[in-house]
C-alpha cells in the first residue's frame, strides 16, 4: 500500500516515487516537467500526471518534494536556510495549496551561504541522504554536475560550501565556442582527459590559453575530436580541483552524481592521491528524503 510519495523536482526532471509503510519504492514514474518549463499553476497538474493513478480514494497522502521546486521561479518557495546547518529541516518546509484534496505537499529549503555567496538547492538532500547511511564516515563531499558542490561536513551539518559552474562550462565551450569545431561527441579517451586534469591541477592559471591550445593542435597536429573534448573535461575538472584544495586535502571524499561523472572526478582526485567513494544520486535523494519524511511523521506524532 502507498503511504507517501517522494518527490525529486529539478530544473529539467520530475520524478516521483510510489512509497510504502516500511519506505521501500512500490513504483516510480518521471517526465521532462522541469522547472524551468512550468509556470507556478502548472507544476500542481504536472505532478497529478505522474501520480494521479497512485491516490486512493477516501486518504490523503504525504507529498515530501525536495529541488528547484522549491525555487523563487517553481511551485512556492521555500527560502533557503544559512549554512552552517544540519542539511535538512522539516520545520523549515512549506506546506503548498492544492486544488486536488487527496494530497498534502511540503516543499524542503535549500541551504544558502552569506560569505563567500553561495546557494543549493536538492544537493543537500543526497548529503543528508549520505550522512543517514554512512553517519560521520566523510567529512568532505563532491556533487559534479553542470554546476559542481564541494561540501564540508561538520558533525553532521552542511558547514560551507562552493559551487564551480564546471560542467555548463564544457558544454559552452564544446557546443558554443570556436572549440565545437575541434570537440567531437562521440568518443572518449581516458588518457587525454587525464593528461588535461593534470594540467589543470597543476596550472590552473593556464586554463584560458590551454583551452585555445586544443583548437591550435586540431589544426596543426591532427589532434583526433575525441581526444580534444576529453582533455577539455580534464581541463576544467582539473581547475576546479585546484580551486578547491580546502575541501579534500587529507580528506577521503564522497562523490555523488552520474556514474560517468563521478569516475572522472575519482580518477582526477586518484592524481591527486586523494582516496574516494562514488554514490548513486537517486539512491541518496531517496534516503535524504526518506530522513525527511520520518522526521515530518515524529513532528505530527504519526
Amino acid at each position: 500500500m502507498i503511504t507517501w510519495i517522494a518527490v525529486d523536482w529539478g530544473t529539467t526532471h520530475l520524478r516521483a516515487y510510489a512509497m510504502s509503510e516500511d519506505n521501500q519504492v512500490i513504483d516510480e514514474a518521471s517526465s521532462s516537467n522541469g522547472m524551468g518549463v512550468l509556470t507556478p499553476d502548472a507544476f500542481e497538474p504536472a505532478l497529478m500526471e505522474l501520480i494521479q493513478s497512485w491516490l486512493p480514494e477516501a486518504r490523503i497522502i504525504p507529498v515530501l518534494a525536495c529541488g528547484m521546486v522549491g525555487a523563487r521561479q517553481g511551485w512556492a518557495e521555500a527560502p533557503y536556510r544559512s549554512a552552517p546547518c544540519e542539511p535538512f529541516s522539516i520545520q523549515h518546509s512549506i506546506q503548498v495549496d492544492t486544488h486536488n484534496a487527496r494530497i498534502k505537499v511540503h516543499i524542503l529549503p535549500g541551504i544558502s551561504q552569506a560569505e563567500p555567496a553561495d546557494v543549493m538547492r536538492g544537493e543537500e538532500t543526497q548529503i543528508a541522504g549520505l550522512i543517514a547511511i554512512e553517519s560521520d564516515a566523510f567529512s568532505a563531499v563532491c556533487l559534479p554536475g553542470t554546476h559542481s558542490k564541494w561540501v564540508s561536513l561538520k558533525d553532521g551539518t552542511v558547514d560551507h560550501f562552493t559551487t564551480s559552474m564546471t560542467g555548463e562550462m564544457f558544454s559552452l565551450l564544446s557546443e558554443q565556442s570556436i572549440l565545437r569545431h575541434s570537440t567531437s561527441k562521440g568518443g572518449w579517451n581516458d588518457n587525454a582527459f587525464l593528461e588535461g586534469a593534470k594540467s589543470g591541477i597543476e596550472h590552473p592559471e593556464n586554463l584560458i590559453s590551454n583551452c585555445f591550445r586544443l583548437r591550435a593542435r586540431y589544426l596543426l597536429n591532427d589532434f583526433p575530436p575525441e581526444m580534444a573534448r576529453s582533455h577539455l573535461s580534464g581541463l576544467l575538472i582539473g581547475a576546479e580541483l585546484s580551486g578547491s584544495k580546502r575541501y579534500w586535502q587529507s580528506q577521503r571524499v564522497a562523490i555523488i552524481g552520474d556514474p560517468f561523472l563521478t569516475t572522472l572526478y575519482a580518477n582526477a582526485l586518484a592524481l591527486l592521491d586523494v582516496d574516494s567513494k562514488t554514490y548513486d544520486p537517486k539512491a541518496m535523494t531517496l534516503a535524504g528524503l526518506i530522513k525527511a519524511y520520518q522526521s515530518l511523521s515524529d513532528s505530527q506524532g504519526n
